[in-house]
């Protein structure tokens, strides 16, 4: 019966999208791949995605819950996103999302 549970569980996603100063994408990328290395507890995954030619990007983060991202935030965490921040043009638009589907993806 448990494993009939798990199956009804859904993952959750944590979406970013944002704009970097010009020329700044691949500074961020570098401190977006150092901040996600420090995630253990509920951690699933992580993408970070580029519109061609551009500076816009958006990060896609993946968790077991949603509480499970909160309790990844250490000091370390805390240190690369406030030297990340200075490269955004504005504060990125974040939001939380339930994965409803996933096909070809494994567990």
């Amino acid at each position: 019966m448990s494993e009939f549970l798990d199956f009804l569980k859904h993952k959750y996603a944590y979406v970013a999208i944002g704009e970097f100063q010009p020329g700044r994408f691949a500074e961020a990328q570098q401190l977006y791949e150092k901040a996600v290395s420090t995630y253990t507890k509920g951690f699933k995954g992580a993408y970070l995605l580029q519109k061609p030619g551009t500076d816009e990007g958006i990060a896609i983060i993946l968790w077991e819950k949603i509480d499970d991202m909160q309790e990844n935030q250490t000091e370390a965490y805390k240190k690369i996103l406030q030297e990340m921040s200075h490269l955004f043009t504005t504060a990125p638009d974040t939001s939380f999302y339930e994965i409803c589907s996933e096909i070809g993806f494994p567990d």
